[in-house]
């Protein structure tokens, strides 16, 4: 990653992905190697009930950068993110959705904004002016909602908080986490409401999302 000194740690929580998580996995590792930096990769499987946890196993052995870790039963994405954090060794976490509808390679612009406007946490936003989306009308609606409702009762400096490719200082979550309780839905606006409180700086990044990535 280019001026980025130090490492990164990628969580990727993944439910019933075994279709993708392969080709997720070789995919950003690719991406991470042509930035040339120090990073690994921790793929936390939420209690699949398919053969998630088996494929990320088998990819894992082909490279030493990566960590996986089997959640018994489905306790939702927050808490697998909660448990991929305690891996964690880097010195920048980043989350990455398993499907690969916001591919890795998007990040170098995260990592740029992080820098050069000194944030501690940068967060896709769908609603960034600069943001290329390819997904249903269905989801536009709801996140339109979702941000009007927030808005009114958090009053949080920024436009979406439900994007899944987010880019944090390590510091910033190691004070966070130990105060966030929900496990499923929510955890985003959990996470970035005590961020917000604990006066850390969030900065947004435009994303091209497309829902078509595996068909």
């Amino acid at each position: 990653m280019k001026n980025i000194k130090g490492k990164i740690s990628v969580i990727i929580p993944a439910y019933n992905e075994a279709g993708v998580i392969a080709e997720s996995l070789n995919e950003t590792i690719r991406v991470f190697n042509d930035f040339g930096c120090k990073y690994e990769l921790i793929v936390v499987d939420d209690g699949s009930s398919d053969d998630t946890f088996q494929n990320a196993l088998k990819a894992s052995r082909q490279h030493s950068n990566i960590i996986v870790k089997q959640l018994k039963t489905n306790r939702g994405k927050g808490r697998a993110l909660k448990v991929g954090f305690r891996l964690c060794s880097g010195d920048y976490v980043v989350f990455l959705d398993a499907d690969m509808e916001l591919h890795p390679a998007q990040l170098q612009t995260f990592f740029d904004i992080m820098r050069l406007d000194e944030a501690d946490v940068v967060i896709g936003s769908k609603r960034h002016p600069n943001s290329r989306l390819n997904y249903p009308l269905q989801r536009k609606i709801i996140s339109s909602v979702y941000f009007f409702l927030i808005k009114i009762f958090f009053g949080l400096p920024i436009r979406d908080t439900q994007t899944g490719l987010k880019l944090f200082k390590y510091e910033v979550l190691k004070r966070v986490f130990p105060r966030i309780l929900v496990k499923a839905f929510g955890y985003d606006l959990e996470i970035l409401v005590n961020v917000h409180q604990l006066g850390y700086r969030i900065a947004e990044a435009p994303i091209v999302l497309d829902t078509q990535r595996y068909g």
